[in-house]
């Protein structure tokens, strides 16, 4: 079963799960006692609950073997740990260059996060906030979004990234392309993480987007930000915590800011899906499954997966700058002209072949040395922009969030019966859907202060900026 323990209790818990485990200040051991060489470390101070369940699903994860030879190297978790289905969210597998698990990521294939300034002074923006929530609510929850695309440029997209998309539609003046300015985002789009450069496979992305047979395509799930914890945020910068850092990235006290969230939503679910299929039919034939009903692929397959899961990134990528171009278009619309620049976008659901391995981060995000990456706190909480340090222990990553604390379920249970699910932080959610106010409230998560405190005392990263929230916006 899956138990949120105390301190005391965590070693009861996690040992009726056959595990064991052991303390040295903020990290967490666990190994599992049926075999001795599947173990893993958890960043986690002793304030922030555990689920028994979540580390039982790592240990699945750390316990990988393929016939073929693939192992897994290291696995460890962020402190914005938690079970997810069936991956724990915040956790961090390496596996040897010629492995990789698709199910590590499944789905939602570079889901990640997206940092804009904007120059509008706050008193300006909340007085004019409703009419700008009035046409932002239709472009990101009502389908009144007018993104046309064309096959080639899908095609460009799924292959050769971003930058090759922003070319294919620079003759496309239709809808959102008619008031682009490509040089911008072109500019944009060549600072972005390097996961954003590397080659896809457009053969397995959908047909249906690369149809030639037609003219301009409106993709349903492009420019949209999909469910679950999701969002588009308005914040300020509260706080500089690094002037000079700060100051290289564009980021002053009192700025507003924009922090977008999201995926590569039906895109990665198609390829996703099919390589997780394919990792358990690939499976050698003669061969006892894994109990655990894990799959891996080795070899050439390993690598061919990663140039499939790198045309679903880089539908991500697009998705996530479309939906800043929309809300870039609205700023200007009400405020004047406005540059919004990119301060970063980084991935946080992806498998990377790096130094030491194949590095599958599942909802945690790179955090090499000297690159700036984002931890956000719920709707009610502060984020943080921070940088990597390249800690070597936690294979140059950092956690992608605060983490659930309590589930869904749990979520929607407390509103109907004692009205207590949205905790005490105040927030103001944009939304269609009333659950969503529910099931992704406050006090559905860990506070992010121990979240980031932690990781700044291991060395992770080093924060540079602290944005409180305004308003939130959720599909």
């Amino acid at each position: 079963m899956s138990t949120t323990v105390s301190a005391k209790r965590l070693a009861k818990a996690l040992a009726s799960h056959n595990i064991f485990a052991e303390r040295e200040g903020n990290i967490l051991r666990v190994q599992s006692t049926l075999r001795a060489d599947v173990r893993a470390e958890i960043l986690l101070p002793e304030s922030l609950p555990l689920e028994a369940k979540a580390v039982s699903q790592l240990l699945a994860f750390a316990g990988m073997r393929h016939p073929l030879g693939g192992h897994v190297c290291r696995a460890c978790a962020t402190p914005d740990f938690h079970p997810g289905a069936p991956v724990p969210v915040g956790s961090i597998l390496v596996t040897n260059h010629d492995f990789v698990v698709p199910e590590s990521i499944g789905r939602d294939i570079n889901c990640g996060m997206r940092l804009h300034v904007i120059d509008v002074p706050l008193e300006r923006f909340l007085a004019h906030k409703e009419r700008l929530v009035a046409l932002l609510k239709g472009d990101l929850l009502e389908a009144a979004r007018n993104v046309p695309t064309t096959p080639g440029a899908m095609t460009a997209l799924f292959a050769d990234g971003l930058g090759a998309f922003w070319r294919a539609m620079r003759n496309t003046r239709e809808g959102l392309f008619e008031k682009i300015d490509f040089a911008q985002v072109e500019a944009e789009t060549a600072r972005l993480f390097y996961a954003s450069h590397v080659k896809g496979n457009p053969a397995y992305a959908p047909e249906a987007l690369q149809d030639t047979r037609r003219g301009l395509l409106r993709d349903p799930g492009l420019a949209t930000l999909g469910a679950g914890n999701h969002f588009c945020e308005f914040q300020y910068v509260a706080q500089v915590l690094d002037r000079h850092r700060a100051f290289e990235l564009g980021v002053r006290p009192g700025q507003l800011a924009l922090m977008v969230h999201t995926g590569s939503r039906d895109v990665g679910s198609y390829i996703g899906t099919r390589w997780m299929d394919r990792a358990k039919a690939e499976w050698p034939a003669g061969v006892k499954h894994p109990e655990s009903g894990l799959y891996g692929l080795c070899g050439p397959l390993a690598a061919e997966y990663l140039t499939a899961m790198h045309a679903a990134a880089h539908y991500a990528d697009a998705n996530r700058a479309l939906i800043v171009e929309l809300v870039r278009q609205r700023i200007r619309q009400v405020f004047g002209d406005q540059a919004m620049p990119l301060v970063c976008d980084v991935p946080h659901n992806i498998v990377l072949s790096e130094a030491g391995g194949n590095v599958h981060r599942k909802g945690a995000t790179p955090a090499h040395a000297g690159q700036a990456l984002l931890i956000p706190g719920s709707m009610g909480d502060d984020s943080y922009l921070l940088d990597g340090l390249g800690h070597e222990r936690w294979a140059s990553s950092a956690s992608h969030g605060a983490g659930r604390a309590v589930s869904r379920m749990e979520m929607a249970w407390k509103s109907k019966h004692d009205g207590q699910a949205g905790g005490q932080r105040p927030f103001e959610c944009i939304t269609l859907r009333e659950e969503r106010r529910i099931e992704e409230a406050p006090g559905a998560y860990k506070p992010i202060g121990p979240v980031i405190t932690s990781q700044v005392e291991e060395g992770l990263a080093r924060p540079i900026a602290r944005f409180s929230p305004l308003l939130t916006f959720k599909a």
